[in-house]
Formats: C-alpha cells, structure tokens, sequence
C-alpha cells in the first residue's frame, strides 16, 4: 500500500525514510520550487531556514537527549546531520547546503519513494502524513481547515543574517566557545560601553518591515524572537540574551567585555557564518547599519538579510493523539512544525515518529506512543493534551518532562538533574522498546 506524504522538510523527508526502508511506496510531494514559500531558498529536501543548529548535543540538554532518542529509533536524518557538521562547540551544527544535498539524493535514489514537485491542494483519501510545515500553501491550509473544523494559529518566525568571514575584521574579533568549552568555533565580535550603547541607539530607532492585515495579532515565539523586540524589553536585556559576554574572553587582551557578538559557522567551507541570535525583521538598510555598527563587522558584506515570517499550526490538542495519529482518522497522521513542536530536532523526531506508526498501523501493529519521561514521549504528549487552554509552540525542554527527586542541597544542580533524567529517559525508552516485537 502507497502512503502520501504531504511535504519534503525535515518531517516529511524523515517519515519518508522511515516508511520506505520498511518496504512501503511513498508519494512524497513538495511544492517548492513551483510553488515558493518566501523563506526557502532552494529546491532541496529537508532545507535549513533559519539557523544552521541543531542545538546542543549534551545529553543532560533536553535537545540533546532528544537527538540520543532519535539514534536509538532509528532516525536517518540524524545521521545525516552527524556526517555534516561544521565546529559549533557542544552543539551539532551542520553545513545546511551539504545537509539538504544528502537528504535530497538519498531520497531521489530510494527505489521506495517517488519524489512529487507539485503543490497538493485536498488532503488524500488513502494512507497520509501531513508534514507541510509552518509555510503550508494557501489552498492546502483550506483544505486542513475544513478538515479540522477550526482556524489556524498563529505565530512568527524570523532568520537571523549570514555574512562572509572574510569580510570581518580580525583585529577586532577573535575566536572563542564559551568558557572554551570544546573548539575555539564561534568569531566574537566584543563591544564596549560605548559601543553597545550606540548599538542599541541604532537598533530601537531602526525602521522594521510592516506587517500585513493578516499577520496582525499572532504571537511572536519565545525562543526565536526578534533581536528588535528583545531589546525594546529594555537597555541590558540583550547583554544577558544572545549577546553576554560571560566566559567570553579574548586571550590576546584579557579583557572583560561589556557585550559580545556571537557568528556560529554556516558552510563546510567555513565561508559563510551566521549572526547567533540576530534574528530581525528590520528594513535590509537598517540591518546594514545594524550590523557595521559592530566592532569587527564595520565592512561586513552580507549575503543573506534576516526576514520574518509568519509561521502556522493546527490545534494539536482537540486533533491529534500522542501517537500523532488525527483523532477523526486513522490513516491520518501529522508531522513537523505544522503541530505546535518548535526546532529542527523537534520537526524531525516528530518525522520519524509518525514515520514508524504509519507502518505500524499499516502492518497492523500497536502504534507507538513513547513514555512521558522520555522526551519525545514529553513533548508528544505535551503537544496532545487535551487539557491545554492556550496551546503554543514548544520545544523540547526540562519543564515538561517528569521531575526527578535531588537531596536539597542539589536542588539548583541543573547539570546533576539533567544527567538524572536523561539516563531515566535512556532507560525508560530501551525497555519500552523491548517490549515491542519490531521497530
């Protein structure tokens, strides 16, 4: 039996895998590059749009405990991912063009999948994963709608710039990971005072895009918000945000600085790098001077402007189950950020989920739904609760697994507590699974 996925991102490009090395045919359909998204720059499978992080790859970080569930299930874009990485410290940062490529070729040279560019305006009547993403088309969002019986929600997303190393000054940056944790891999741009002050100056004075009619009202997502809008929280807000300084020293001075600038490495050619939290929706003039009002960048070229856009998911809560299989459905699933799951590793975890349930249901095999103290079983079932009043996007996090009991005088050890529950996680999700005849 054939199944259709709606959607070649990371969601859809995982389910994909997942299905097809179980034996199952699958129509993968993705609009692009027939239809644009206004953030995607390519036509490749599984494109990064945002950051080129993954996030940290610490198991005692929930991200990284995720991406240590994702290897024991199986995931294929994780691997991936691992043969693509650029230097990011404790993090796992990828070369996006190189990553995307992989996907793109694995996918078209799988016997098992047949790779549609087209746009899918009704949702199929036969077996069907719905990972179209926060960027879903116009017409296909009509069709979820009168599928789900309810509208949309809301929030924006914004992309942080990339410029060319070569243009930055190394006099003034120098290299550095944080508390020189692992390589020297991030270029630092340090700011005294004064500096940060007239930075600052620039940046709430600067000229943003405007929004549309439609656009006016949704919410901004916590983790992802405009370096605008941090700012206008107050003075020092971004020197305790993407720019602190803490553990941040340049060795060829000693000293201490009042506000550092972070560019994480973009490509494999080490070429291109992108600004860590910069993300704006400021006018590309604006950013211009934004950006060469920073010590080491006065000359930057910039090749990509950061944009914001408005991204998009359904009611998870009254739709889906924690297997993401839909409610009124069963040979329905969704997939991706188009659930109320935010990041990358999010997106495909909840790709390969959905992957292997769909061909558990197919094969007539009691789906998976993962345990609460794993953190895909967390954020699942966080994503599903019924009991939810204003459902927003979430990523994976501490908070919304099971907490762990410390002595008192441990209570405040965050590195002590992650280690307690990833290693109940670890063990937890291996028992579930031997428990399983197949994955």
């Amino acid at each position: 039996m054939e199944v259709n996925i709606i959607g070649a991102g990371l969601a859809g490009s995982e389910a994909a895998l997942q299905l097809a090395k179980r034996g199952f045919k699958v129509n993968l359909y993705e609009m692009r590059p027939n239809v644009e998204t206004g953030a995607h720059t390519t036509k490749d499978c599984a494109e990064f749009v945002c950051s080129n992080s993954l996030g940290s790859y610490d198991i005692t970080n929930g991200s990284g405990l995720l991406k240590h569930e994702m290897e024991i299930l199986g995931g294929e874009l994780i691997e991936i991912a691992k043969n693509c990485t650029v230097p990011a410290g404790n993090a796992l940062a990828i070369d996006r063009h190189l990553f995307s490529q992989t996907v793109t070729e694995k996918i078209e040279q799988n016997p098992n999948i047949n790779l549609i560019r087209e746009e899918v305006t009704k949702i199929p009547d036969t077996p069907t994963i719905i990972a179209s993403g926060p960027l879903t088309s116009s017409k296909f969002t009509d069709a979820i709608k009168e599928f789900t019986k309810s509208e949309y929600l809301h929030f924006f997303d914004a992309i942080a710039p990339i410029v060319e190393k070569d243009s930055i000054d190394f006099d003034k940056a120098f290299w550095a990971s944080r508390y020189d944790k692992g390589e020297a891999s991030y270029i630092n741009c340090p700011m005294n005072q004064e500096q940060y002050e007239k930075f600052y100056n620039i940046l709430i004075n600067a000229p943003r895009i405007e929004q549309h009619d439609f656009e006016k009202g949704a919410k901004f997502f916590e983790s992802c918000l405009p370096i605008e809008v941090l700012a206008s929280r107050g003075v020092d807000t971004l020197r305790f945000g993407p720019m602190k300084p803490v553990g941040l020293i340049d060795k060829r001075t000693g000293e201490k600085n009042y506000a550092v600038v972070q560019l994480r490495q973009d490509n494999s050619a080490k070429t291109l790098f992108n600004l860590v939290g910069f993300q704006t929706n400021l006018k590309w003039g604006a950013q211009k001077e934004l950006l060469q009002s920073i010590p080491g960048l006065e000359n930057v070229n910039i090749v990509r402007y950061g944009v914001m856009h408005r991204n998009t998911f359904i009611n998870s809560p009254t739709l889906l189950h924690p297997t993401l299989q839909t409610r009124e459905r069963k040979d329905m699933f969704f997939a991706g950020q188009i659930t109320g799951t935010e990041g990358y590793t999010e997106s495909i975890a909840s790709g390969l989920l959905a992957g292997i349930n769909m061909a558990k249901l197919l094969s007539d095999e009691p789906l998976l739904d993962l345990p609460p103290d794993t953190m895909l079983g967390a954020l699942t079932h966080y994503i599903t609760n019924p009991e939810h009043d204003n459902f927003q996007p979430i990523n994976s996090n501490w908070g919304i697994v099971p907490p762990v009991e410390l002595p008192k005088k441990e209570r405040k050890n965050k590195k002590l507590k992650g280690e307690l529950m990833a290693n109940r996680a670890i063990e937890s999700l291996k028992s579930y699974l031997d428990g399983k005849n197949t994955l």
